[in-house]
């Protein structure tokens, strides 16, 4: 009886694996593509390429270790179902960065599916589809606005803030016609005269910023559409799939334009910059396809009209008003009466190439409601203004809304016609209670005059800032006394807007400050991952560049970088001077002069980002298609060497010490600089083999080996082992960079002793912090870095956590920094995920498909459980004193590294294994 039992399991258990199959539930065309929606079969996202194609997709198995052994991919037109490409059965394993040849600009774009087998021969079922629309060489439609850049009397140029001031600066700016900044609305009625429609597209780019609605529907759901770009060199358009808008008979299309950063003129509130690139002004064209084989196309031009809008006053860096009652209902709709409209103004347009915007748009990803809130006392009103700089309404309210974000208020609100509410937001406060902006660039804010009659929804439309805090004058929260019949806000909520690339990460360990920490770490990035990678959300908005690469690691561990690493590279090659120096903000709006321009562990992120991203992704494109402009900034670097060193830049900027951070204090600036140079040649010499450049990787390599001996000969003082001052960064750089030689294990001693000496705390700045932790984590020392960060004292994170930080603030004392919403410092990220989790690269692998898992519970840690995302799906570990689980996504496989030292080798799946 039990033989005839075990007989039964074992057949079941055979029919199960002969059954088992692959499902693919993710398809991506050059990594646009979510899952599909079960009800549609189409994958949520449309891939939108000037021809080249790469594809992709991930899968899940009915059992472990189920791996892909053939795939056959196949690509048709849109609506004639014509097959234009099939791979055929190709026996393979891969799943990602399949290449097929480039696809032609068509009428209704294409679509494509895969069906895959698993290593047993049995097929899928056929995968669902993924739209791919192939953009036109050339937009054609002409760019229209309110007003042309010469008739503005825009000056040319960019300029240095050190000439605001100045009346010959002033005098430049004095006769610009105030049209060139104000937000118009432009119109465009057309007739559908036949039916059926197959198809419409449009592509639309609006500066600097717009908002599309068709008949009555809006477009994109995008907020600062399209992402900023260096508009010399680059301006994006976005492009829509309208099929479902399109009606039969009459249609209307309105666009809302406002300034960005495209247009950023001082216009009485504060701004950082004073660049302008022109006046608001709209490149648009709609394709519509008829099943008859015609087209209808409606295109941007001298027959469109154009409006001012309600909104009276918009600035990114200074806030934004807004009037309702100058709203003109119906404009997005046919039948509008546009008869006191102005005919549109043919522009000049950008100079720079019109590109379709591929990465992921920014959009109101969260929202915050009131967490506590309170009146400014009558008696502090006179010191809080005098504080502010401001006259404080009586009816001032704060709300704490819980969370310091990028974004702007909400407002529902209802009272009468012509009543205005002031909302002023900030990430501090003074001692009065009053939204305190001083550090963060005043003033800034918003106004909303109210149309009256109905329950009214506001926020800003073209302007955002870094806050915790709203002030409300001139409204009183519903349910309060209203003896002055203010009108009453029924709901206020902060809306978090970021970009909406997908957070792929979770971390949480027993120790709350490290779990904590890494929570203010992605608050603090996802506050700043807007158009560009900025330092802050408030005060600058600038994508300087450091960061990029000093938390490089972090930002891939954590999201989707897939779409916007390759616009930072972008946005730095476009941004590269012809020297081949690369400013420390791409793109670069504004000059601080040559101290602040250039310096190298900025410009370095040109050469280290790409290669992070081949780590993480496997895809070494972002090196060989950019290999001219590393080996120039390399040249440059060259350049600017006395006998191999190179002094000039910003060094370990906000360095740790008993003095307002700032300026490198501990470290010299010539190691740090030099440092970074040596590794731009150890990663360009990479990168002239990866291309075949043989000649390169004998210059670059003799180069090497020349500034490597420079730099010891220079730095390295052999009686007492350390490099420069002995300082934590002086150590760690070359001990990370592999340039110690046979005095390695003494450089080592030597850091660690510093480490000691200063009461086992840190005294690295932004540069330096992510060598300290990497060259610690790398030589075994991670107990004595947990040591230096498991604590609430400065420097450290628990310090910020405890002064009631909910992003990561830009010195490590937060009451002494300027912003409390910088991701800088934010490098220790990378050894929760990489070291604590053990989550990385096989030795010699890239792309996270040959997984090495090898957690690490230091001090009194009991669990640590992260997850991350590689191309081929989740990656996850769960570790405790006793258990280890995993899961490794299908197309992958693992070495797992035991606490214990046990070594196991696994595919997919998820497994436990005790020790």
């Amino acid at each position: 009886m039990k033989r005839k039992k075990l007989l039964l399991v074992l057949m079941a258990f055979m029919a199960i694996q002969a059954s088992a199959k692959l499902t693919v539930t993710r398809l991506t065309c050059n990594y646009h593509g979510e899952p599909s929606a079960p009800e549609s079969g189409y994958i949520n996202d449309m891939a939108v390429t000037e021809g080249p194609v790469r594809l992709g997709w991930q899968m899940k198995a009915d059992a472990n270790g189920e791996r892909q052994s053939a795939y056959e991919i196949t690509i048709k037109e849109n609506v004639t179902d014509k097959q234009v490409y099939t791979s055929s059965k190709v026996k393979s394993s891969q799943s990602q960065l399949i290449e097929v040849p480039a696809l032609k600009p068509n009428r209704h774009g294409y679509y494509w599916q895969v069906r895959v087998w698993n290593d047993k021969g049995v097929p899928s079922d056929l995968s669902g589809k993924q739209e791919i629309r192939v953009v036109p060489a050339k937009i054609d439609a002409e760019w229209i606005g309110a007003i042309t850049r010469k008739a503005a009397k825009i000056p040319e140029g960019r300029f240095p803030n050190t000439v605001f001031k100045k009346d010959t600066f002033k005098a430049k700016w004095a006769n610009v016609d105030t049209l060139s900044a104000k937000s118009i609305i432009l119109r465009k009625e057309f007739t559908i005269k036949k039916a059926p429609i197959t198809d419409a597209v449009v592509y639309v780019c609006g500066l600097g910023h717009y908002q599309l609605n068709f008949n009555g529907f809006g477009v994109g759901g995008a907020e600062f559409a399209p992402v900023w770009s260096e508009y010399d060199k680059t301006v994006y358009y976005n492009v829509f799939d309208v099929t479902q808008l399109v009606a039969n008979g009459g249609n209307a299309i309105s666009v809302l334009l406002g300034n960005g950063m495209f247009n950023v003129q001082r216009m009485g509130r504060y701004s950082k910059l004073q660049t302008s690139f022109g006046p608001p002004q709209l490149l648009l064209r709609m394709e519509i396809n008829y099943a008859d084989g015609t087209q209808q196309v409606i295109k941007s031009g001298a027959d469109w009209k154009y409006s001012l809008s309600p909104i009276t006053f918009n600035s990114i860096y200074g806030g934004e008003s807004y009037d309702a009652r100058l709203e003109q209902n119906g404009v997005d709709k046919a039948g509008f009466d546009d008869s006191k409209w102005k005919q549109a103004v043919l522009t000049e347009g950008p100079k720079g190439r019109l590109t379709p915007q591929t990465v992921q748009p920014n959009r109101v990803m969260e929202r915050y409601g009131i967490k506590s809130w309170k009146y400014i006392p009558a008696d502090s009103l006179a010191a809080a203004s005098k504080a502010t700089k401001r006259e404080i309404h009586p009816s001032a309210f704060v709300a704490d809304m819980g969370q310091n974000l990028a974004g702007f208020p909400e407002i529902v609100v209802s009272g009468k016609r012509g009543q205005k509410v002031t909302l002023l937001v900030a990430e501090k406060l003074t001692r009065q209670g009053a939204c305190d902006q001083k550090q963060t660039g005043r003033q800034h804010y918003y106004e909303y005059t109210l149309k009256g009659g109905e329950q009214e929804i506001w926020h800003p439309h073209f302007s955002y800032y870094g806050f915790q805090y709203i002030q409300v004058e001139g409204a009183v929260l519903e349910g309060e006394p209203n003896p002055d019949g203010l009108p009453v806000l029924k709901r206020l909520s902060s809306c978090f807007v970021y970009n909406s690339a997908a957070e792929v990460s979770s971390f949480e360990c027993s120790n709350p400050l490290f779990t904590d920490t890494h929570r203010l770490i992605e608050r603090a990035e996802r506050s700043n991952m807007q158009s560009v990678l900025s330092d802050c959300p408030h005060r600058e908005k600038l994508g300087w560049l450091e960061q990029d690469h000093l938390c490089g690691p972090s930002l891939l561990y954590n999201y989707d970088m897939t779409r916007y690493a390759p616009k930072v590279i972008r946005d730095i090659t476009d941004t590269q001077k012809q020297n081949g120096m690369v400013p420390t903000t791409a793109p670069q709006y504004i000059s601080f002069g040559n101290l602040f321009d250039d310096s190298p562990e900025w410009g370095s992120t040109l050469i280290i980002l790409p290669f992070m991203y081949y780590d993480q992704y496997g895809d070494s494109t972002l090196i060989t298609d950019n290999y001219e402009p590393m080996r120039r900034y390399v040249d440059y670097l060259t350049s600017r060497a006395d006998n191999g060193i190179v002094s000039h830049g910003l060094g370990d900027w906000y360095d740790y010490g008993p003095w307002r951070a700032g300026f490198s204090k501990n470290t010299p600036v010539p190691l740090v600089a030099t440092a970074h140079y040596i590794f731009d040649i150890q990663l360009l010499v990479r990168a002239a083999e990866m291309t075949g450049r043989k000649e390169d990787v004998k210059k670059y390599s003799a180069l090497l080996k020349e500034v490597t001996d420079d730099f010891n000969r220079e730095f390295y003082k052999p009686d007492s082992c350390t490099y420069g001052t002995g300082s934590q960064t002086s150590n760690a750089l070359p001990l990370y960079l592999g340039l110690t030689g046979k005095n390695k294990q003494a450089v080592m001693q030597s850091l660690i002793n510093d480490i000691k000496e200063h009461g086992n705390r840190l005294t690295t700045g932004d540069v330096g912090n992510r060598y300290l932790f990497q060259t610690l984590a790398l030589n075994g020392q991670n107990e004595l870095l947990y040591t230096m960060l498991n604590h609430y004292e400065t420097p450290g994170y628990g310090y910020q956590l405890r002064h009631g930080a909910t992003t990561l603030t830009e010195q490590w004392d937060p009451r002494q920094g300027s912003s409390w919403n910088h991701f800088m410092m934010g490098q220790i990220d990378e050894w929760l995920f990489k070291t604590l989790a053990g989550i990385q690269n096989q030795p010699g692998t890239h792309g996270l498909r040959h997984l090495l898992i090898a957690p690490t519970l230091v001090g009194d840690l009991q669990y640590v459980k992260a997850s991350t995302a590689s191309l081929y799906g989740k990656i996850s570990v769960h570790c405790t004193r006793t258990r280890l689980d995993v899961e490794i996504p299908v197309g992958s496989d693992a070495t797992i590294v035991l606490p214990n030292g046990d070594r196991k080798q696994v595919g997919s799946g998820r497994y436990t294994f005790n020790f």
